[in-house]
């Protein structure tokens, strides 16, 4: 009997010797399941909250989130299985929250918290306030990451820590009309491990403008614009994508008082080579109806334009840029003053330096447009040029380091300001900050001159002078 138990003894420790160690291990079928990329806090609201993540294979996902920093006494989402056609992406939300809270949170996958990261505590975000309210809002575009995969802005980005950062296009170098090839992109770029801070914590919001679309300067006849939208939205949490009949990642968010219209000027937009005339169109006829209807339906005091392309004629009739279109961009000019909507400013990307441009449409009855411009956040910016056509620059653009935008906006004062300023590489602001107050942008305001350098004054009036003969 001892001997039979001894050789079942030694049976056993064989087969077990002889099994890798790998097999024996805690698995499932097809490896450890986990988070590879994320992951990003989205869209927030008062009471709801987006969380993307991009995990091993077809995982059930879910998120535990609470008010404690332990998650103690937490909730946990309805889970979803993260699925091969999505690139095993899942944004999921968190919702009947309190407004205005911190939260924290982790992402689980199958029941599980992130294996390699048990020391790590939960992450934080905090969900939008009901009221009007003082918050900050940083900005950028232009991300190549095969020129820069280090990324250092990121570090400044985390030192402003604003409630929001907007992506305004260029956010990948897709340059591409593979889709694999474009999703590749998007993964290399969630990976950088400067970003991982400011991705986890600072809520994020996207539009596109033509490299993460498909080639440069790329337009509505893009082969690959169908999967490129799919894509987009594989890889952001936004609070919606464009009308169930009109697609597009163009969409509309409030925050604190503010609010935001983030527009897609790419699914829509005829060929630059085409003649500007009244028919020509960056937005489509269904976006730019949506837009001037969400305009009309604001109370806001501001009103924020986000485009991903630049929004002065600067470039000529035959640039990557809504100078391209002026004819639709005047007649939307006009459009609000005519309806007295106060308080439009714009935003855009593109340009690989940063801008403070102003558009005077005080001189036709209105007010004038400010556009605020950031560009690039990762790789070499682009030497200035001399504009083609004149619009005023506030300031001498910045071309001498990667950098972002930050506004500040107050939305208690008996006068709402919003501040602007350019912060650089290495974390100072480049320019004096601007302020503009609500009461300046109202139709019979001119306000342009009082912001502007005396060097830009000087310039304008030149260039001015010179246009009239």
């Amino acid at each position: 009997m001892k001997t039979d138990s001894l050789k079942k003894a030694f049976g056993l420790l064989a087969l077990f010797t002889s099994v890798p160690l790998c097999l024996i291990a805690d698995r499932n079928d097809v490896g450890e399941p986990r988070v590879l990329q994320g992951p990003m806090v989205g869209a927030v609201e008062p009471e709801t909250i987006r969380i993307w993540a991009r995990v091993t294979g077809e995982h059930e996902v879910a998120v535990e989130y609470g008010t404690d920093p332990f998650l103690i006494n937490s909730r946990q989402s309805r889970s979803m299985v993260a699925k091969v056609e999505d690139d095993f992406t899942v944004v999921i939300e968190l919702k009947d929250l309190a407004p205005g809270t911190d939260y924290y949170y982790r992402v689980l996958v199958e029941g599980e918290g992130p294996k390699y990261l048990k020391n790590k505590r939960p992450f934080r975000v905090r969900t939008a306030p009901v009221e009007a309210t003082r918050f900050t809002v940083g900005f950028g575009s232009c991300v190549r990451y095969g020129e820069d995969r280090v990324q250092p802005i990121w570090k400044e980005v985390q030192v402003a820590n604003p409630d929001l950062f907007f992506w305004l296009g260029d956010n990948i170098y897709g340059d591409t009309l593979r889709a694999e090839v474009l999703a590749e992109e998007y993964r290399r770029q969630r990976d950088v491990a400067l970003l991982q801070p400011v991705i986890r914590s600072i809520p994020q919001l996207a539009t596109w403008d033509d490299h993460d679309f498909a080639l440069n300067d790329h337009d509505r006849e893009n082969p690959l614009k169908n999967e490129s939208l799919r894509i987009f939205k594989q890889y952001w949490a936004n609070s919606s994508y464009g009308l169930a009949n009109v697609p597009g990642v163009f969409f509309e968010y409030e925050y604190g008082g503010v609010d935001f219209f983030f527009l897609d000027d790419r699914m829509y937009r005829d060929p630059y080579t085409k003649s500007d005339n009244a028919g020509k169109t960056m937005l489509g006829k269904g976006q730019l109806r949506w837009l001037k209807q969400a305009l009309v339906r604001s109370d806001s005091p501001f009103k924020v334009i986000v485009s991903g392309s630049g929004w002065t004629s600067s470039k000529g009739e035959e640039g990557d840029s809504w100078a391209a279109a002026l004819t639709e961009r005047n007649a939307l000019f006009e459009f609000i003053r005519e309806r007295s909507i106060d308080g439009v400013v714009l935003l855009s990307g593109d340009t690989h330096r940063g801008e403070f441009n102003a558009i005077p449409w005080s001189e036709k009855g209105g007010y004038d447009f400010f556009e605020l411009v950031s560009s690039p956040l990762a790789q070499e910016p682009s030497e200035v040029d001399r504009p083609m056509v004149w619009e005023p620059q506030m300031r001498e653009p910045y071309s001498y380091s990667p950098n972002f935008g930050l506004l500040t906006f107050d939305m208690t004062a008996q006068d709402p300001w919003l501040r602007f300023e350019l912060i650089n590489v290495w974390g100072d602001s480049v320019w004096d900050a601007t302020e503009l107050k609500a009461s300046e942008l109202r139709n019979g305001v001119s306000s342009w001159k009082s912001k502007s350098s005396r060097r830009t004054r000087e310039r304008y009036e030149r260039e001015y002078e010179r246009l009239q003969k």
